[in-house]
């Protein structure tokens, strides 16, 4: 495994982490079993990041994360969110940064994963009827109160970043990157190296299509929220597809396997990039750690960026 400093910090990040919420909804059924041998196989191989929040499950993700690192918090960097509101019946409710609901969701956060403090702590999306300087302010008491120790963003425009940090700094921006969603390479991530952050790639797997195991939407089981998703859709799928399948005779020609050359890729982008692929089995965890042995030339990196171009993906990402 290889570590990253967590922003400007001491606290070390391993480069792959493990992105939670599949674990317990939107891909197909939970399999709770199965999720907590994954994460205790990830620490054994290294994996300290494990990313949550307290939406999904709703809810039920983040005590599942409690549940399985109880007997070994000391090995786990714990990343959770607030912001976005669901009810008992999972429906969206919308975003809320305002900082006395901050303050309740941490409190709620803590007590589901059995914790005393969170290691991360992200705005999960930016509430557009709120200051930002609130939001974070509000953040900025919970470390000082020692609830959080080091505060994120996530999904947030280069602006927004640097009135957070004028505030408190900031230590990570969460964002969707990979293959087929490129936007972070349009100023995103020239913001968090300018301001010495910590760029956390979800959804590095391009929501699993990029591993090459989805060939058909019939493959998506009928409860997989992906059903739902622009780029799954009809002629979309299609033509996705067909990027994928460039991609995975490149893969095939490093005698490796399309998830590890996509993130092979997404680290190759950047020395404080972090990627956060998720998985709730054992299996796919310890392949997509194989990545880290794939070194990809100046030649594979024309060849990818040839076979899959920047805003060749068709769809939109939600």
């Amino acid at each position: 495994m290889r570590y990253h400093s967590l922003g400007h910090s001491n606290l070390k990040i391993s480069v792959i982490g493990l992105g939670c919420m599949g674990m317990s909804e939107f891909y197909g059924s939970a399999q709770q079993e199965e999720s907590i041998a994954t994460l205790h196989r990830a620490i054994e191989l290294g994996v300290n990041l494990f990313d949550t929040a307290d939406i999904y499950g709703p809810w039920t993700n983040e005590m599942l994360v409690g549940k399985a690192i109880a007997d070994r918090r000391d090995k786990v960097v714990v990343a959770t969110k607030f912001g976005v509101m669901r009810n008992d019946k999972g429906e969206f409710l919308g975003i809320n940064g305002q900082p006395d609901y901050v303050r309740s969701a941490c409190d709620a956060s803590l007590k589901r994963l059995g914790l005393d403090h969170i290691d991360l702590y992200y705005q999960h999306r930016v509430d557009p009827d709120v200051q930002i300087e609130e939001t974070v302010g509000a953040m900025a008491e919970l470390a000082q109160a020692g609830k959080v120790r080091y505060l994120g963003l996530s999904e947030a425009e280069p602006d927004i970043i640097r009135r957070a940090q004028a505030v408190h700094p900031i230590s990570a921006l969460q964002t969707e990157y990979s293959l087929w969603s490129r936007e972070p390479e349009h100023e995103i991530l020239a913001t968090t190296r300018e301001l010495g952050l910590s760029f956390v790639s979800y959804s590095p797997l391009g929501r699993g299509f990029l591993t090459g195991q989805i060939k058909r939407f019939e493959d998506l089981a009928e409860d997989d929220w992906r059903r739902t998703n622009p780029r799954f859709q009809g002629e979309n799928f299609a033509r996705n597809l067909a990027l994928v399948e460039r991609i995975t005779k490149i893969a095939q020609d490093k005698n490796i396997t399309p998830a590890q050359l996509a993130l092979a890729w997404v680290l190759a982008q950047g020395e404080n990039i972090v990627a956060i692929p998720g998985t709730k089995h054992r299996s796919y965890l310890e392949q997509n750690l194989e990545a880290l042995d794939v070194t990809l030339t100046e030649e594979d990196l024309a060849r990818i960026n040839d076979a899959f171009p920047m805003d060749a993906a068709v769809g939109t990402r939600y």
